[in-house]
């Protein structure tokens, strides 16, 4: 490697760096890392290098505030490219942001996502955007938004390269911890997670090893969350036992305790139908399969609960809605009605809390993943929470607890 880069690349990044010298291999590069991880100015260097490489692509750098780029992203390009020795081939230009490579034209765009409507009729004037990078990711508004972005912007060519970079939030419930829990499972995605004890020491400075030493000293959580880039949680998480993960055809075919549960919606809410797999055993619950609609009719319904449970198995609804069973009923599906008794609801969310682990499946239940994932106590405006969970964003754990419900049965008594 060149010595100028390993000057500015830190060693835990190589094998990155060397992916992206290859042709194919991933698009998407989730840089996750605390504070002096190197993550920024991996990605800087990166697009600047990618431009340099190849005369006929262009990059954009995206914060979701606009106002925040000049201070902080487009800095840190020309600190990078001062680093690698480059900066008099790159041209500094304020209205509009943007960074000029003199050799050739080619340009390093800065835009902010205030209005990412704005966004669409963006276009380089040279090339395409091969390289894409959204800085700070975790202010982004979801994933859809940044979904909706790369639909503009990545057009016109091939090789993509969008990096995301961030500290991960506190809060695991936090949407970017639970995307990149998800991310790690697509094949077309990288994700990468480093933190300051992968630098050169001299590269960080005796100051902030020793403010660093003294976090871990004295408050090892904020440290973990700070310098490690650790998602500690808030202490309001309701399922600390969630394992995002693939849930392979050859693991279901081994399946034999299969739990089906509905929770009927109406108007905003949604319908839910939900298959899981009880190990008791094991004190483990597999979540694989899902459907989640608004808008789905009773045949609509029937059709899609036919097609993942064949064999027409016993299914246990929300007994709240029973001209809604009997609809089910009246086309074929085996369908029960849950018993209710007093704090029903507290206690079988205490049980999926008691359970070893949670596994599901993020590519088949999605939704299953976000509400589990981002289902929290209700802060009581003093830095405690509220007594009690709260009903809201539950759908598909409603679902869950029907479906457990024989498995809770304490003393013939039925949760809701």
């Amino acid at each position: 490697m060149d010595k100028r880069i390993s000057g500015v690349i830190a060693p835990a990044f190589y094998p990155v760096h060397r992916m992206l010298r290859e042709s194919g291999g991933p698009t998407h590069f989730w840089l996750a890392g605390g504070r002096g991880s190197g993550k920024s100015t991996f990605a800087a260097a990166e697009l600047l290098l990618g431009l340099m490489r190849e005369p006929d692509v262009s990059a954009v750098v995206l914060r979701k505030v606009g106002a925040t780029l000049r201070d902080s992203v487009m800095d840190q390009l020309l600190w990078t490219a001062d680093a690698l020795g480059v900066r008099h081939l790159w041209e500094q230009k304020l209205a509009p942001p943007l960074l000029l490579y003199r050799p050739t034209g080619q340009r390093i765009l800065f835009r902010g996502a205030d209005d990412p409507r704005k966004l669409k009729s963006l276009r380089p004037e040279r090339g395409f955007f091969r390289y894409v990078w959204f800085e700070e990711a975790d202010e982004f508004a979801g994933p859809d938004e940044l979904r909706s972005i790369n639909q503009s912007l990545l057009r016109g060519g091939e090789g993509f390269r969008v990096f995301y970079t961030m500290n991960p939030p506190k809060s695991r419930s936090h949407w970017i911890n639970r995307e990149l829990e998800a991310a790690a499972l697509r094949s077309d995605t990288l994700v990468h997670r480093s933190d300051y004890r992968g630098m050169p020491p001299e590269w960080l400075g005796e100051a902030f090893l020793a403010e660093a030493e003294r976090l871990r000293d004295e408050q090892p959580l904020l440290y973990a969350h700070e310098y490690l880039g650790e998602a500690v949680g808030t202490g309001g998480e309701v399922f600390a036992n969630i394992c995002l993960r693939e849930i392979p055809d050859r693991e279901r075919r081994s399946f034999c305790k299969v739990k089906r549960g509905i929770d009927w919606g109406y108007g905003a809410d949604p319908f839910v139908y939900i298959e899981a797999e009880y190990q008791k055993a094991q004190r483990r619950l597999l979540i694989f399969s899902e459907f989640y609609s608004r808008r789905a009719g009773f045949d609509e319904v029937a059709a899609e609960i036919r097609k993942r449970n064949p064999l027409n198995a016993a299914v246990t609804a929300d007994s709240a809605e029973p001209r809604s069973n009997d609809e089910l009923k009246r086309r074929g599906l085996r369908v029960y009605p849950a018993k209710k008794g007093p704090g029903s609801v507290s206690h079988g969310i205490c049980w999926l809390q008691n359970l070893r682990e949670i596994v599901i499946d993020p590519r088949s239940c999605p939704n299953a993943a976000r509400e589990f994932g981002a289902y929290t106590l209700s802060p009581d405006g003093r830095g405690g929470f509220l007594p009690g969970f709260p009903d809201r964003d539950n759908h598909t754990i409603d679902a869950v607890r029907y479906a457990c419900e024989r498995e809770m049965v304490r003393g013939g008594l039925g949760f809701e």
